[in-house]
């Protein structure tokens, strides 16, 4: 026998696939985890400790209160603003939102976490606000509002004060959704000024606590420095001046326990929400066992994933009444249910082809002729380009399925499972088409193309411009050109970069996907759908 001879590399088994697949996601949790973490525990130990001896309860202690018990509380942008802002801010930006029940009913909240820099507002703080608050008005959500906040953080000003999506936004959006009859509750737990007093002076009903809170558009020092007024906290803008004197407020509390007892029992006495629209049949678990999907997520994020095996994992009882199932394989429609509620899935096989684009248009007009919510698993490098594909119109049949999507006025929700580039990644219903919501998995990761492409595209033309010049560039160059803006794409296209920047409501892991959507279809169930205009259709 030739010593010299090396034996054939082996294939790995499925299940070794499966294996080394779900260790390196596993990294990937434990990363999520710890940011979650991160997030959870808000400011300081210093911070949270002054908080604690003032007698007052952390923000996610009032959450828990304040929600029914057992009740989930399903959290919003947990990670916006992480590292955006140094050690100044932890991930969250100061304020925590999300849904949950109280008193039976499915409610927006949105508290201040005073131990980050006082409760103020940075950029990222406002946007998250203003995000919550269109979350609520779409689903007609009472939105309550635990406010402690020192309003405004100064330095951040060019990100807070001067544009749309700002904090003149979240004055805008109370007055819009109460003025449709969407409640508006404010509970005063802290000193509130400036921009921090106006949230709750705008809402329909205010709580307000005893010798803790108070609300006042210039605090004392402000009031002395431009007035030469001295006047104490408590005079100035208190639970007692304002309950019984200017009238500001409506309920005075001993306590923040109290608060959220009178909050509660506000909350029972407003109207119930409109019977479901849609109909809900018993639920059942997903075909896979926990954990199972992790195997199914290749490590080398080039590889394609098994769409239709994850499905199995996220549907109930990993059912699907697939439509046009020979046609157009690369992007897989039909109908299916996720907690009960029937909802019509587009999900990615494959790059997007004339064929696959016709078929997403067909099943999305179906699918809002017939109020069926729709559900987007996203895992697509784009639409298919070239001679061939342009002659078979692509670009028409590209536009035809964006027109649909964008027109369709179903609940949307999107879920970003893999990679999602270009194109592909707005035809599936990315942020700029407004989805009712939109996660990624930690594995996830979108961008205008993948780093390779990127760094093959501008070496390219960094190539053609040697050319012209009559320069060598050797394959040691190139390879140092492409190297870095690989690794900037690598760092935006990050589900982690997605979810700081809030161009995703968060980062979930794929177990959480069925619950999550499940109660995000609960809570649409009840809102009426309008009708869908369809843009014009070339044929």
């Amino acid at each position: 026998m030739n010593q010299n001879v090396k034996p054939a590399a082996t294939e790995l088994s499925d299940a070794d696939e499966a294996q080394l697949n779900a260790e390196a996601f596993e990294q990937l949790l434990k990363e999520l985890r710890s940011r979650r973490a991160a997030s959870r525990r808000g400011g300081s130990d210093a911070a949270r400790q002054k908080h604690l001896d003032r007698g007052k309860m952390l923000v996610r202690e009032r959450i828990d209160a304040l929600i029914d018990p057992g009740s989930p509380f399903l959290e919003l942008a947990d990670l916006a603003g992480a590292e955006l802002y140094g050690d100044r801010v932890p991930p969250g930006a100061g304020i925590v939102t999300g849904v949950g029940m109280i008193a039976g009913q499915a409610c927006m909240i949105i508290a201040n976490d005073a131990t980050v820099k006082g409760g103020t507002y940075f950029g990222m703080t406002c946007r998250k606000h203003v995000r919550a608050q269109k979350f609520a008005w779409t689903n007609r959500l009472p939105c309550v509002t635990l406010v402690d906040s020192g309003g405004a953080f100064l330095p951040d000003q060019a990100n807070i004060f001067p544009d749309e999506g700002l904090f003149g936004s979240i004055f805008h959006n109370q007055v819009g959704m109460s003025a449709d009859g969407i409640p508006q509750i404010a509970v005063v737990l802290g000193a509130c000024t400036a921009g921090g007093a106006y949230i709750p002076a705008l809402c329909d009903e205010i709580v307000i606590v005893r010798g803790q809170g108070f609300m006042y558009l210039a605090g004392p020092q402000l009031v002395q420095a431009a007035t030469g007024e001295k006047v104490d906290p408590e005079a100035l803008g208190g639970a007692e001046m304002h309950s019984q004197v200017s009238g500001v407020t409506d309920h005075m509390a001993e306590n923040d326990a109290h608060a959220l007892a009178i909050t509660r029992d506000i909350v029972a006495e407003l109207p119930a929400r409109p019977a479901p629209i849609r109909p809900r049949t018993s639920p059942e678990a997903p075909a896979l066992p926990p954990g199972a999907m992790h195997g199914l997520i290749n490590r080398d994020p080039r590889r394609p994933n098994d769409t239709r095996e994850i499905l199995r994992g996220i549907l109930d009882g990993g059912d699907l009444q697939e439509f046009k199932a020979g046609y157009g394989k690369t992007l897989i429609t039909g109908f299916a249910r996720i907690g009960g509620y029937q909802v019509g899935v587009l999900a990615n096989n494959g790059v997007l082809f004339t064929e696959s684009a016709n078929k997403a248009t067909h099943f999305i007009q179906m699918c809002c002729q017939r109020n069926i919510p729709l559900v987007f698993f996203a895992d697509v490098s784009g639409f298919m380009v070239g001679r061939e594909a342009e002659v078979n119109g692509i670009a028409k049949a590209g536009a035809k399925f964006i027109t649909a999507m964008s027109s369709a006025t179903v609940p949307k929700y999107t879920v970003i499972i893999g990679g999602s580039y270009g194109a592909g990644y707005l035809a599936m219903c990315g942020r700029a088409f407004r989805p009712n919501a939109m996660f990624m998995w930690p594995n996830g990761r979108a961008a205008i193309m993948g780093p390779d492409q990127a760094a093959t595209t501008l070496a390219l033309v960094k190539r053609q411009g040697f050319e012209s010049q009559g320069r060598d560039w050797t394959a040691e160059e190139e390879e140092a050109f492409k190297a870095p803006i690989r690794q900037e794409y690598e760092t935006f296209a990050s589900a982690f970069n997605f979810a700081r920047n809030l161009w995703v409501d968060g980062v979930i892991e794929p177990d959480e996907t069925a619950p999550v959507l499940s109660l995000l279809l609960e809570i649409s169930a009840s809102v009426p759908a309008g009708p869908t205009r369809f843009g014009v259709f070339r044929t």
